[in-house]
């Protein structure tokens, strides 16, 4: 049990920024995380030897994300009331903090197989190779996503969120 720990400690990190950049939420993220440790530790004899251990648990954990995605949109959305009650902090510049609104918005409005790629290259420092293998995805649809997400938030960067607006007859 100690070389499993071993292996996974240092993975640690990198799944928490994912699981927050997925959920923006802390408690989720934190328990996204467990949930993936869990079953990488309960499925252990499962992995394979040779294969990369860091796109093992990130492929873990988008399928649990997913998992968890299909189980909200069909039970709808909940808020707690501690959520309520906590108002979110503005001590940092406000420019710094709408900065960052705005990036985690045109983050929030890629669709979610460019967010994941987005996330795993820019954020986690992924190859193209291991993205493909933690998506289960050939590499030249991971570059064409990854392309087409940069794109998209370049766009959003630029432009902002613009509304759309549909002629009704």
């Amino acid at each position: 049990m100690n070389e499993i720990a071993a292996l996974l400690e240092p993975q640690i990190p990198g799944l928490r920024r994912y699981a927050w950049a997925l959920l923006r939420d802390d408690e989720a993220a934190d328990d996204l995380v467990q949930d993936t440790l869990e079953r990488a530790i309960g499925h252990w004899t499962q992995r394979r030897r040779e294969g990369d251990l860091r796109a093992w648990l990130f492929t873990i954990q988008r399928n649990l994300f997913l998992n968890g995605e299909r189980r909200r949109r069909r039970r709808g959305p909940h808020v707690g009331v501690e959520s309520l009650e906590t108002l979110p902090s503005t001590e940092s510049r406000p420019d710094e903090s709408s900065e960052l609104r705005d990036v985690l918005a045109g983050l929030e409005a890629l669709p979610e197989e460019q967010r994941s790629v987005l996330l795993l290259v820019a954020v986690e420092d992924f190859s193209y190779e291991q993205a493909a293998r933690a998506l289960d995805l050939p590499i030249g649809t991971v570059m064409s996503r990854l392309s087409r997400a940069r794109e998209r938030m370049r766009q959003f960067m630029e432009n902002g969120r613009r509304t759309v607006l549909r002629r009704v007859k």
